[in-house]
């Protein structure tokens, strides 16, 4: 087993924590401009929840934390992610705030939709320090972090480095996608630092390409790779979209998966989402570095074939046929 993640351990109440913000999404049923379209179908939108649903779906006892308002929005997302599997004893529905939506556009060209974000001053963006339980941390295998929580408010950046701080106190393995949302920081230079901070207290980083490039200063994914490995990350996987994806592991040593072939590219949301899932899963079952990867691939693919964030997520079963 690798050694990056921590053992199964006794008595643990969950597999994967999680703490970040839940948006309603508004899917656009047609192409065109936001302002044109007349309808919309309702979904669930967040990088960490993205995670938390897809390792769900695989059978991992998932636990998520957040704040969402006492409104409408709220329950749905409360609902939603209950259905799934997802625990939410830690989520607290406030009363006065209110829960953060966004719209997304419908594209045919394979390109990125427009989406536009209504989540300033939302309940999540609210949470700071004082909201993570310590308790419940600790009683968690894994922890999973990405850089959109840390974005979206000052509090919020507190919040997750108290996050890492107590996982690894703990002697829990963490994992971080820097997920950049550059508009939600003050600079590229502030994000660049803070998401690196976060970043060297993860025991697994899975940067992109072009997110490793903005953050390191290195041009391939080799070299972003040793930057990560000597801030002190133990696995290092850089996506490469199509083409896969590069680990450098402190016991598997480096390697390239090659990507799976996708047809048609309906919605690249959620794909980074999927590949975390599918390396976080293996990893936690044992899995060696080159397998976890392979899945992640997997999942990625699967995800950018169809409308929504979380859709293309398999369940348990559809891993299974697929040999991963």
């Amino acid at each position: 087993m690798t050694s990056v993640f921590t053992a199964p351990l006794p008595g643990a109440q969950r597999d994967v924590a999680l703490f970040g913000e839940a948006m309603t999404l508004f899917i656009a049923d047609e192409t065109g401009p936001l302002e044109r379209v007349e309808t919309f179908h309702r979904r669930m939108a967040g990088a960490e929840i993205n995670v938390a649903v897809g390792l769900s779906r695989l059978g991992l006892r998932v636990g998520w934390a957040s704040r969402l308002g006492a409104d409408s929005l709220g329950r749905y997302l409360l609902a939603e992610l209950q259905k799934e599997g997802v625990d939410c004893n830690r989520v607290v529905c406030d009363p006065a705030q209110r829960t953060g939506f966004q719209f997304k556009g419908r594209v045919d060209d394979g390109s990125d939709p427009p989406v536009e974000y209504h989540r300033k001053g939302s309940a999540a963006s609210l949470m700071g320090p004082d909201d993570v339980d310590a308790a419940w941390l600790q009683s968690t295998r894994h922890l999973h972090a990405t850089g959109v929580f840390a974005a979206i408010s000052a509090t919020s950046l507190a919040a997750a480095h108290r996050t890492m701080d107590v996982a690894r106190a703990a002697g829990r393995s963490v994992s971080f996608d820097p997920n950049l949302r550059p508009t939600l920081w003050a600079s590229t230079e502030v994000m660049r630092t803070e998401i690196n901070r976060l970043a060297a207290k993860a025991h697994a980083v899975l940067p992109g390409l072009e997110e490793g490039r903005l953050l390191t200063g290195e041009d391939s994914a080799e070299g972003i790779a040793r930057f990560y490995r000597a801030a002190g990350a133990q696995l290092v996987v850089v996506k490469l979209g199509p083409d896969g994806a590069y680990y450098d592991d402190a016991t598997a040593g480096t390697g390239h998966v090659e990507g799976f072939p996708v047809a048609r590219v309906v919605d690249t949301v959620g794909a980074g989402d999927g590949f975390a899932v599918g390396v976080i899963s293996a990893l936690l079952e044992g899995r060696s570095v080159p397998e976890a990867v392979r899945r992640g691939s997997w999942i990625g693919a699967r995800q950018v074939q169809v409308l929504g964030d979380s859709e293309g997520l398999p369940t348990r079963a559809e891993l299974q046929a697929a040999g991963l």
